[in-house]
């Protein structure tokens, strides 16, 4: 195997080349995010409803939002003590994107990682800063539209590029009946044209690219150093640690699910999801609705034609309410056997990799 180097995004580093998924409403915010950081990684706050603990969220969820995500942003490198890499993930159909990625900018953010979409804007609005931009892609083709698109108006290119494949979490950028089919995607095949193609593109300074999905322990990040990746993304692994964000129970749910409990299901967004198939998910099957006031999450929700609120089933779950919530998750979920520390992975991802 190849030798595994830290991470490098421009003058940033990370010793361990592991970066911690964001994962959104409320899971990964500064509290994980910044262990991650303080052990050597990349570690991820995500801006998804940031603010939903506060109480002005409810009456002014942007304000809210925009003035938390500075604040935990804060904290996560108060935590980190000055190691590792502190970065933020805000989704591109996120409302007010421009105003979440100024946000996370002045609040002194490493790194933003966005995806969701595809990112076209993002280099105005670091523009003049020290903070490093990474869009998530999932083919060559979205790579080539970010690529040139950044080259030919901005003169510049990604400072480290997420590829995200069809085993991760959350929001997933295939189509349903792709995911249905994994086998028949050759995903792997394509995480290596991707890698390839980003190599091809590199100017003066190599482009660091991260793969992510389905990466549970240091065995799974292997292949993906051997095809030139120079590091990982790493997401449901860090949800049953005593350092995560969530609720007990929501990481209680990860450690009871089985193989067969985790499912592709269609998210009101109009993307498609993995999550752990509870309750909730079989009564919107039947055809139930789950709606309350709108809390300006996404840009193409439109309420009158939605099965359920995504922001209020994310954050049920966030806040232990398993039953009625949405509990993402990438496709091993089921291989959590225990609540660990977010030191005890690190270390075993340093020592699964040297």
């Amino acid at each position: 195997m190849k030798e595994i180097v830290a991470l490098k995004v421009g003058e940033l580093t990370a010793k361990i080349p592991v970066v911690q998924g964001g994962m959104g409403v409320g899971i990964s915010l500064s509290s994980l995010a910044g262990n991650v950081a303080l052990c050597g990684g990349v570690g991820v706050i995500s801006s998804a409803q940031i603010g939903y603990r506060d109480p002005k969220w409810d009456v002014s969820p942007i304000e809210t939002n925009l003035r938390v995500l500075k604040e935990e942003i804060c904290k996560a490198k108060d935590i980190a003590k000055g190691n590792g890499i502190v970065a933020v993930n805000i989704m591109v159909a996120t409302r007010f994107y421009e105003k979440y990625v100024k946000a996370a900018v002045d609040a002194g953010v490493d790194l933003i990682i966005s995806g969701a979409g595809l990112p076209v804007e993002l280099p105005e609005f670091v523009k003049n800063t020290k903070t490093k931009i990474a869009p998530i892609v999932s083919s060559v083709k979205s790579f080539d539209v970010i690529a040139k698109y950044w080259t030919k108006k901005y003169h510049r290119l990604p400072d480290m590029v997420v590829v995200e494949g069809p085993l991760a979490g959350g929001h997933l950028g295939f189509k349903k009946e792709e995911l249905d089919d994994i086998d028949s995607l050759c995903y792997e095949e394509e995480i290596e044209k991707i890698i390839t193609r980003v190599r091809s593109v590199e100017q003066e300074n190599r482009i660091p690219v991260v793969v992510a999905g389905g990466i549970y322990d240091g065995k799974d990040a292997v292949p993906y150093f051997e095809m030139g990746a120079d590091g990982v993304q790493v997401a449901t692994r860090f949800v049953t640690t005593h350092e995560c964000d969530a609720d007990i129970k929501y990481k209680e749910a990860y450690i009871a699910a089985k193989k067969e409990d985790i499912a592709i299901v269609k998210s009101p967004v109009g993307m498609p999801g993995r999550a752990i198939y509870n309750q909730f998910l079989k009564q919107v099957e039947k055809g139930e609705r789950f709606l309350s006031k709108c809390h300006q999450c996404i840009t193409k929700c439109n309420p009158a034609e939605i099965p359920y609120c995504i922001t209020d089933a994310l954050i049920n779950a966030a806040k232990g309410n398993t039953e009625e919530g949405l509990l993402f998750c990438g496709a091993n979920a089921y291989k959590a056997m225990k609540i660990e520390h977010v030191s005890d992975i690190m270390k075993e991802f340093e020592e699964e990799l040297s």
